[in-house]
């Protein structure tokens, strides 16, 4: 028997490609040399450079004679292409509670409301070019006065939209008990106020799309840098006027993604497309990493008010949070990433009465949409500095307060009595958080860190220790669905309509089908982000690709097996259930020699008239079959494939533990890390050491964020920092060398594999764990992340002057 490769440390298999520089990008695609009559036409885009301001006038005379320009679009000339297309884009995820959502149009009408909204798209014969013209093209503004900040926002001096009164997308409340009530009737009470700066995404490569019409099919081919293929299929299809089978989105490789191309459509996903179709000519549009900075999508800022009513032990009476959370200036991705904060800042706790309210404000500023994580850090932020507050205030141990918190293992499935970003009910489906904060705490060294403290002290250094729960819902719906096609050549190819971005899928996807389907790993191969082999899909994001498309693959692995059993039962005369798949070959248990391959199976599956090679003359008409039955049958079809799709009632939840151990320097006030601790439940493992990558990423993007990584905008609403000279990202040297890692496995019961997500759990509690390690460290209250040592010498040069 093969071994099974479910929870097996496989080697990736996309990794030879990227290391040997074949990866694919889309800039890679299309290069055809310049100055052929057929050559890609380049785009670039004219951006604003004002945060707030009425366009009085556009004039482009100074480029319509340039040699070498195609085309020239501003506002105006979108509804050439069809009326949909000068319509503002989509809002993608509309909520009830978002009153005022709005979206930008594909080209600024009338207004401008950040730095980076484009304004004008140029198509010539080269980037260069391209550019050149976007600096002739020049723009009479009336300015406006720019909001810039939450503070601003809901001071509402100024408004971003004329018809949005104070600022206030949306407003939002959930409430399980009277956590007011309950918080006036505590032992004890305490109010926390906290802060999250924006920070982004950063993927090594920006986005970038390419767009090719075919006139005599009537067909569009779009390469695009996304995490929906589908997503921006269908949001082409509408703006252009075209049937969605007019529609092929090829999403290549993908450097990185966390977020920040989740959003569909980009402006230039339509743009270049719709300039295609016009010029009859390949049309490319990349994106630099100063457009990067000031026109793709943040996150993370927030302004947080905590009351907590707990009792003598610690445990939560009730919990009363009330949040602000900047939007940006345009809401395309709706109220996704504060309904994550306000109902995963619950953690693995249970307060008993809970009340959330949130305002989703707008400012001139680009827009928010997840970053990964998606709200969790800052709801985990605020919890577990929460946490950390009621320990320091009754003088006990911050472990101990959380434990009398949890929920425990038999209390499991858990209703937490609110409703998540997916619109189903917050109810946690399985986990065990007292033996993880065991295990976390042994990892870490907890018990032994007193001892250690005072002996650093002794050295004239400063060390603390902090400590960070959370839990995050993974494997959102609606569905996924996979196409699993048994070749005659034996190989499995594989096909699932979510793109990938780096995470492994090829070589996980792949251990399902070869456990299910008893072939040879290496015979398998997958492909994702294709509409062509997969059209119905929904994408990447909030951990759910293991969950989704592998419960998917999974079950038509599953359907394709069933056929195989069925065929080979037929060629070998015998029972289905006397069967056994191992290594590629169907046998006869107990009987090795009675046996057929799957690539002959798959010729078999499929009856001919014709005979094409040797191996086809096996499913001609003369050669197989029973002349007293249809060669089709009627519940069946031609070929071994099997098609599924995985819907699950809700998400599932997955859960972890960090600890860190900090040094913070006495006289410079830098923070270098001494030891990192993660303990992960992600249900049952595909493949521990992609989980462990996964974590590996996440600690490092979560180690930026905590103590590197924010956007300066100033008062005007200029990026200040909108380049790597300027936005620091931690280096190789500022991330530990050893993570320490260990695994809970408490299975998902929602899922036919018992798996949870894993992606974005590295990065959750970074704010949180690092906060509390530095507030241990130096004893200063620490209430805004990310923070700087600067920031924190500010801290201690304050307290020296209040003392």
């Amino acid at each position: 028997m093969t071994t099974k490769l479910m929870g097996q440390k496989v080697q990736r298999v996309e990794d030879q490609r990227f290391l040997r520089g074949q990866g694919r990008y889309v800039d890679d695609v299309a290069v055809e040399p310049p100055g052929s009559p057929r050559s890609v036409l380049h785009a670039a885009v004219l951006r604003s450079p004002h945060a707030h301001a009425r366009i009085l006038d556009i004039d482009v005379s100074d480029v319509l004679d340039v040699e070498g320009v195609h085309a020239v679009y501003t506002y105006d000339d979108l509804a050439s292409c069809t009326p949909q297309m000068a319509e503002p884009l989509p809002l993608l995820i509309p909520h009830p509670a978002l009153t005022h959502g709005r979206t930008q149009y594909a080209l600024a009408k009338d207004e401008v409301n950040y730095v980076g909204e484009a304004i004008a798209f140029v198509v010539a014969d080269d980037r260069y070019l391209a550019e050149d013209a976007v600096s002739r093209i020049r723009v009479d503004y009336e300015f406006l006065t720019p909001v810039v900040g939450i503070d601003a926002a809901r001071a509402a001096t100024a408004l971003v939209h004329d018809d949005v009164p104070g600022n206030v997308g949306a407003r939002m409340e959930q409430t399980v008990g009277d956590a007011p009530a309950a918080i006036a009737k505590a032992p004890h009470r305490l109010e926390l106020d906290l802060t999250v700066e924006r920070s982004a995404c950063m993927p090594m490569e920006g986005r970038g799309t390419v767009a090719r019409w075919d006139p005599d099919l009537s067909r569009l081919q779009l390469w695009t840098s996304t995490q929906s293929s589908t997503g921006v299929r269908a949001a082409v299809a509408v703006k252009m006027g075209l049937d969605l089978g007019q529609v092929d989105v090829i999403t290549p490789d993908v450097g990185g993604g966390f977020g920040v191309k989740i959003n569909h459509p980009w402006p230039e996903e339509l743009l270049v497309p719709m300039a295609a179709r016009a010029l009859g000519r390949t049309v490319k549009f990349t994106e630099d990493r100063r457009e990067h900075f000031i026109s793709s999508a943040h996150e993370r800022g927030q302004v947080q008010h905590i009351e907590v009513g707990f009792d003598d032990d610690g445990r939560l009476l009730g919990l009363d949070v009330e949040f602000w959370h900047d939007h940006g200036a345009f809401t395309p991705y709706g109220l996704i990433v504060p309904i994550i904060t306000s109902t995963q800042l619950l953690g693995p706790y249970k307060p008993q009465n809970y009340r959330v309210v949130f305002e989703s404000l707008y400012t001139n500023t680009v827009i928010v949409t997840p970053y990964r994580g998606a709200g969790r850090p800052q709801g985990c932020y605020a919890m577990e500095r929460t946490m950390d507050a009621i320990a320091k205030y009754l003088g006990k141990d911050r472990a101990d307060v959380r434990a009398v918190n949890f929920i425990q293992p038999d209390e499991f499935p858990y209703d937490q009595g609110l409703i998540f970003q997916d619109g189903r009910e917050l109810e946690y489906d399985s986990g065990d958080y007292p033996a993880s904060l065991e295990k976390i705490k042994k990892l870490v060294g907890w018990e032994e860190f007193p001892a250690f403290k005072a002996e650093m002290a002794a050295q004239g250094r400063k060390v603390g220790i902090g400590l960070a729960c959370y839990v995050e819902g993974t494997g959102v719906g609606p569905y996924e669905g996979a196409h699993v096609h048994i070749e005659t050549s034996g190989r499995v190819k594989v096909a699932t309509g979510l793109t990938t971005q780096g995470q492994g899928h090829a070589t996980v996807f792949a251990q399902l089908v070869a456990d299910e389907l008893g072939c040879s790993f290496e015979d398998v191969e997958v492909v994702t982000g294709d509409t062509r082999r997969m059209p119905y899909a929904v994408g990447t994001f909030a951990s759910r690709a293991a969950v989704m498309s592998g419960s998917a693959i999974h079950l038509a692995a599953k359907r394709a097996k069933e056929k195989v059993l069925k065929i080979a039962a037929e060629a070998l005369e015998a029972d289905e259930s006397d069967l056994q798949i191992v290594g590629g070959v169907v046998s006869v248990k107990g009987s090795p020699g009675t046996s057929i391959d799957l690539g002959t199976v798959s010729v078999l599956s499929n009856p001919l008239r014709y005979a094409f090679d040797e191996k086809s003359k096996a499913a001609t008409q003369f050669s197989v079959g029973d002349p007293g039955k249809p060669p089709v049958a009627e519940d069946d079809e031609p070929g071994l494939e099997g098609k599924d799709f995985y819907s699950p009632e809700r998400a599932t939840f997955a859960s972890g533990m960090h600890a860190v151990i900090v040094e913070t320097d006495p006289e410079t006030a830098e923070i270098t890390i001494l030891k990192y601790a993660v303990v992960h439940d992600c249900g049952h493992l595909i493949n521990p050491m992609i989980v462990e990558g996964q974590i590996h990423g996440g600690v490092a993007q979560g180690i930026g964020g905590a103590l590197y990584e924010r956007m300066a905008y100033d008062d005007s609403g200029q990026l200040l920092n909108a380049s790597f000279m300027d936005f620091l990202m931690p280096y190789v040297t500022e991330i530990p060398d050893g993570i320490d890692i260990d695994h809970l496995e408490t299975p998902s019961p929602l899922n036919p594999l018992g798996i949870k997500g894993a992606g974005e759990a590295g990065v959750i509690p970074s704010a949180a764990v690092f906060a509390a390690a530095i507030e241990d460290a130096e004893g200063i209250p620490i209430t805004a992340m990310p923070i700087s040592p600067s920031e924190l010498f500010t801290l201690r040069h304050s307290r020296e002057h209040s003392a």
